[in-house]
């Protein structure tokens, strides 16, 4: 298989081009006078399988590029092109709405019109979003991950929250994996109001140290309702886990005031200018991904 990176994801790069039947591929992206992208391939491609390393999120400059790489990859017959996608924007879009879009399923669609086979990513934000895609979507997870993270911080004792009942199946597979008891999954009850997100619970029994584990931090919003709640129950210590850290805005700041002791999540995005790197842990996916990709080429 050959791999094609894009560069803000050179730190994952350099472990997958190591495994035994991954090459690195050449590729370049320029702009003409008028500003029309252009992609050209610069390792030959015709009857292998590629694998391209990069991002759908905003700026859309990079949804574009990534795709127009695929197209092009085809074109010049790769036989099969994967997506490998560590954070899959778009995926929360996946709610059918009356005279909303539903992003998740035009994701999809954009891939498997640009060449794309399939796309392997992490933490998937939902089985609806794997549902709405037209090509497979393998997620990869990162249960035994955390676990580990759970058990060198020394955590077994505290006790796993859900944000809301969405994340419970996280929850339990994160307690599975790090040999905690597997009882019921305190959660909240989470409503979206014109005014922003509410809380209701936490529902269940909490002790004095609680984890918090959810997908994404974007705003940290959600996350700041539920650490409001969790101060009004007497909860002592806070610590967070988080697939995917996009840190927008300032707002998610406000963390540290709320008895968040540490956050914890994975290098699927790079970590934003801003984020307090003394109270942040990074958990590396590079052996999650390897796995995954050994796996398709064995």
């Amino acid at each position: 298989m050959i791999l094609f990176s894009f560069p803000n994801y050179d730190h994952l790069a350099g472990p997958l081009a190591a495994l035994p039947r991954i090459r690195s591929g050449e590729f370049t992206l320029t702009r003409f006078a008028n500003q029309e992208l252009c992609a050209r391939v610069q390792t030959p491609v015709s009857g292998e399988a590629c694998c391209i390393l990069g991002s759908v999120a905003p700026p859309d400059a990079q949804m574009l590029s990534l795709l127009l790489l695929a197209h092009t990859l085809k074109k010049d017959g790769a036989r099969r092109v994967t997506g490998l996608l560590p954070y899959l924007a778009y995926s929360r879009q996946d709610k059918n709405k009356p005279g909303e879009s539903l992003a998740t399923a035009w994701l999809g669609s954009l891939l498997k019109a640009s060449g794309f086979d399939d796309v392997l990513t992490v933490d998937a934000h939902s089985e609806r979003g794997q549902e709405l895609f037209p090509i497979p979507l393998v997620s990869l997870s990162t249960a035994e991950l955390f676990a580990a993270a759970i058990r060198e911080w020394r955590l077994t004792d505290a006790t796993l929250v859900a944000p809301d009942n969405g994340a419970i199946p996280r929850c339990q597979a994160v307690k599975k994996a790090a040999a905690m008891p597997v009882a019921e999954t305190p959660y909240f009850e989470k409503r979206r109001t014109p005014a922003g997100i509410t809380h209701h619970g936490p529902l269940g029994k909490v002790g004095p140290r609680v984890v918090l584990l959810d997908d994404i931090l974007d705003t940290g919003e959600t996350l700041l309702s539920a650490c409001e709640k969790l101060l009004a129950a007497r909860v002592e210590e806070i610590y967070i886990l988080v697939t995917h850290g996009l840190f927008t805005g300032t707002s998610w700041k406000r963390l540290w005031s709320l008895g968040v002791r540490r956050i914890f999540c994975t290098d699927t995005l790079p970590l934003p200018a801003g984020v307090d790197a003394a109270k942040t842990t990074i958990l590396p996916v590079a052996p999650l991904l390897q796995e995954g990709l050994a796996s398709m080429t064995s």
